[in-house]
């Protein structure tokens, strides 16, 4: 490629497997968070998307994201791109990425590959414990295809919410809010579980798993400027100090409440955080992290305790944390976003920008009540190919071994020496 920018390309793909790396922080921040029962249950969700939504992506997915826009006309009405990348087919050597004609084609596929591949596996925390894992794998397909794809190109691709100049850094939209709402759409649907979980088998897990997660974050913020420049160094920063500003808001409000300082609290208040910013990481300041990290901290918290309140069963907390999050983030873009760290962007609303506000506004209900939608639609009719719920004895067998013949820990009985 004539124009391969040597650092560039090297830090993309560095990006690109740190984002790989968060879906299996994944599985094990979701693994630590329910039963022994259904500890691999859980975590096959995440580990499986690595393979087939891989398998779709090669197929048709990374066409129907990128191939084609709105203003050539060569897409699907702005919804979904044509599929002349289908199968990769045409994605040669020295073919540059749409976004920066100095990294190749094939590094920008594989670094959006990741993306597809962890956004499904947030939605597996809300119905965990009683899903079957033959619903799930249609589930999966279906969702990519139908919801994921099309914002990816409607965002990302030149589509319709581009063309009206909606703005999501890294995801905001594009990863946790449609996530998010669809995983109250699958709690919704599903219903409560039957038998009581009772509450996270280990914490240290949780911990390994939000670990990974804020790591392989750097990834996913800093790495959707797609080049190394002062805002990718604005990006990696927003990232983090939003993250420990949500931690450290969930752990008082938590303190508060409970009158004990809960570890799980910090966890998830910083997972909460990183959520919040993806969408505006590149677009605020650092003074402007800090304060969408506290307001994604006290309002993911109190969303959570809402989910509560109501009875609905979301079990790891999906649509308080992504959900939530990903509409606060979106939001907050709208308000906070400066030219003054980011020429390429816009001026939000402080700034004198009512009209980016709004659109902001308008995209992420649209988002919002396509993904809830579309996922009870979906579900309803894949409970009538196989049904969605496990049996009563599958689920109080626990999953692990109903499903999937397995188990996470040996049982100390029996147990040769």
């Amino acid at each position: 490629m004539p124009n391969l920018d040597t650092g560039n390309t090297g830090f993309m793909l560095l990006c690109s497997s740190l984002v790989m790396l968060m879906t299996p922080g994944l599985a094990f921040f979701y693994g630590g968070l329910v039963g022994r029962k259904n500890v691999l249950a859980i975590m096959i969700q995440s580990f499986v998307s690595m393979g087939w939504t891989t398998v779709l992506w090669w197929l048709c997915g990374f066409s129907m994201c990128f191939s084609g826009d709105l203003k050539t006309g060569t897409d699907f009405a702005g919804i979904i791109g044509n599929f002349h990348w289908a199968f990769l087919r045409g994605i040669s050597l020295d073919m540059p990425s749409p976004l920066n004609d100095t990294i190749p084609m094939i590094v920008f596929c594989a670094y959006q590959m990741m993306f597809a591949i962890i956004t499904p596996a947030l939605i597996t925390g809300a119905f965990a414990n009683r899903v079957s894992f033959k619903a799930y794998m249609l589930f999966l397909t279906g969702w990519l295809l139908f919801v994921y794809f099309p914002f990816v190109h409607m965002i990302w691709g030149g589509g319709l919410l581009a063309s009206w100049g909606v703005l999501d850094f890294a995801g905001g939209i594009v990863v946790h809010n449609i996530a998010g709402i669809a995983a109250l759409a699958s709690v919704l649907y599903v219903g409560k579980r039957r038998v009581r979980d009772h509450g996270p088998h280990s914490i240290p897990l949780v911990a390994l798993g939000t670990g990974l997660l804020w790591f392989g974050w750097y990834g996913f913020n800093a790495g959707s400027e797609f080049r190394v420049d002062s805002v990718t160094a604005v990006a990696f920063l927003n990232t983090d100090v939003a993250a420990s500003f949500a931690a450290v808001a969930w752990l008082f409000m938590d303190w508060t409440t409970s009158k004990q300082p809960k570890f799980v609290g910090l966890l998830t208040g910083a997972v909460a955080g990183l959520a919040t910013i993806t969408p505006a990481a590149g677009y605020v300041s650092p003074t402007s992290a800090c304060l969408i990290g506290l307001i994604a901290g006290c309002v993911c918290y109190y969303a959570v305790a809402l989910k509560n309140r109501l009875g609905w069963d979301d079990a790891l907390d999906v649509w308080g944390v992504h959900g939530v999050g990903g509409f606060l983030g979106i939001i907050l873009c709208g308000v906070m976003a400066t030219k003054a760290f980011n020429p390429a962007g816009v001026d939000g609303l402080l700034r004198g920008n009512p009209h980016f506000f709004f659109v902001q506004l308008a995209a992420v209900l649209l988002s919002s009540c396509w993904a809830f939608a579309f996922t009870l639609g979906m579900l309803w009719l894949i409970n009538k190919i196989t049904p969605v719920r496990v049996g009563d004895t599958t689920e109080a067998m626990g999953l692990d071994q109903g499903l999937h013949g397995e188990t996470a820990y040996l049982e100390e009985e029996g147990v040769p020496v």
